[in-house]
């Protein structure tokens, strides 16, 4: 019997982000051709349907509490064809928002939906035979989801410590438009350091260049709107003075990457396969110290998720793809510098374990690992292929190169801090600004103990003879 996992989606980005997971989980069982069976369970939960003539034949409904303080994404939801799938009486909503200020969503709303939040997460739970951990999605640079996502967090560690906390989190770009993003950011990176159990970083810059390089590769003859060469576009205005040359972020691409790896991270929980993994079994291999437990993602194949044009590569090839830093979903300057403390690779399809152990030994002699750890590989084998695709891999990496991430974020907040910019709007809700102090001094520290771990007593001292 699987084990059941509750998703808790968080402002608009991780409304938007659940909206494309649940379709795609829907397409992949639907594409096996069996529907209500034992491997949906963990992720959806079938009810009588009353209304129908049919009352025999249930009802799917996702496992999931929807909460956004600004209820146009959760409308939008219910109107979608995928709005009968969640159950309302999950549903926590506003309507004013938290005006992207995390001490807003954080202290205010907090306060007042704390008894809400965790009695539909309660309600939740009693739902399911065998819980097994709670999976959140969120974005760091506004409000709801930094701020109330932050203190869901805080509350399911308070609470409910015995589950695992997986968060997916998304950091925006240094090109964001909010301009208090990165005290956002950083207020809500001090609260994952202390309350999750394991989270899967992922930033719009990376999202963006992957978007970039796809629209090059598929039209050579138009320029497309999300071409980062804009040199010689930068000062063209339009009929009423506008600048026309500023990017528009393709959102839904971005989503449809973000669906695809967490369809990947839980195909072993709904799908048999010859090694499952589930979430538990990632957090317990590749977080050997608690406070580093922020996993670097890529999948492979990547381009072919936005078009179809672009064909799977041969088997070997995505082994290779999954330690390029162009197929990572977070943007790093030192990956290949940065040691590997543990690393997960789970693949789908028509592949044997036989190849993975062959491109691991083979991918081994590339890569930076612990000494301790040297044979630190976590491997799945899934059989269900994902959507239109002979087969895909996902890796996880705990990489010390995340703290390359966290150094960028500390850096563009003190240019706001150093001035004390816009911080009256969080104090209106803090009682001083020592959530700032703290949330740095903490942020630093985590960046010095993965500084830490790339000192050379550490490193993998045997060398490998590269297999032929």
């Amino acid at each position: 019997m699987p084990r059941e996992i509750i998703t808790i989606q968080v402002g608009q980005c991780g409304n938007q982000i659940g909206m494309r997971f649940w379709d795609l989980a829907l397409r992949e069982h639907a594409e096996r051709g069996i529907l209500f069976d034992d491997s949906m369970s963990s992720f959806f939960k079938f009810e009588t349907n009353k209304n129908s003539i049919h009352s025999d034949t249930p009802i799917i409904k996702a496992r999931s509490v929807i909460v956004d303080m600004e209820e146009g994404v959760i409308n939008q939801l219910l109107k979608s064809d995928l709005g009968e799938l969640f159950d309302t009486k999950h549903f926590i909503k506003d309507v004013s928002g938290a005006g992207n200020n995390w001490a807003h969503g954080f202290y205010e709303y907090g306060k007042i939906y704390s008894t809400e939040i965790i009695q539909k997460i309660q309600k939740a739970l009693e739902e399911c035979d065998s819980p097994q951990c709670f999976m959140l999605m969120h974005s760091l640079g506004g409000g709801t989801g930094s701020g109330l996502g932050s203190f869901i967090v805080k509350c399911l560690n308070e609470n409910f410590p015995d589950l695992y906390k997986f968060t997916v989190s998304v950091f925006p770009s240094k090109d964001d438009d909010v301009i208090t993003s990165p005290y956002n950011s950083l207020l809500s990176l001090n609260q994952l350091i202390e309350n999750a159990d394991c989270v899967l970083p992922i930033d719009n810059q990376s999202l963006l260049d992957i978007c970039n390089k796809v629209e090059t590769e598929t039209s050579k003859e138009n320029k497309s709107i999300y071409n980062t060469n804009i040199s010689n576009s930068k000062n063209i205005l339009d009929v009423k003075g506008k600048n026309t040359s500023a990017k528009k972020a393709p959102y839904d691409k971005m989503n449809a990457i973000i669906s695809h790896l967490l369809c990947n991270l839980t195909c072993s929980m709904r799908f048999e396969g010859t090694l499952n993994v589930d979430i538990n079994d990632i957090t317990m291999n590749l977080v050997p110290y608690p406070r580093l437990h922020f996993i670097m993602s890529s999948i492979s194949p990547l381009y072919h998720v936005l078009d179809k044009k672009l064909e799977p590569r041969k088997c070997d090839q995505i082994f290779a793809d999954v330690f390029e830093r162009d197929h990572q979903l977070i943007s790093v300057d030192n990956l290949y510098s940065g040691s590997y403390l543990a690393c997960a690779l789970i693949a789908r399809g028509d592949l044997a374990v036989s190849d993975i152990m062959y491109n691991i030994e083979k991918q081994k002699k590339n890569l930076n690992m612990v000494r301790w750890n040297y044979e630190g590989f976590k491997i799945g084998l899934c059989d269900q292929p994902p959507v239109n695709m002979k087969y895909g891999l996902l890796n996880l990496s705990n990489n010390t190169a995340v703290s390359d991430c966290f150094e960028k974020l500390v850096q563009r907040f003190m240019v706001l801090y150093k001035r004390k910019a816009h911080v009256h709007h969080y104090t209106e809700y803090m009682e001083d600004v020592s959530d700032f102090d703290v949330a740095l001094n903490n942020v630093k520290s985590l960046i010095e103990e993965y500084e830490t771990c790339t000192s050379k007593k550490y490193q993998n001292p045997i060398k490998i003879n590269p297999i032929i």
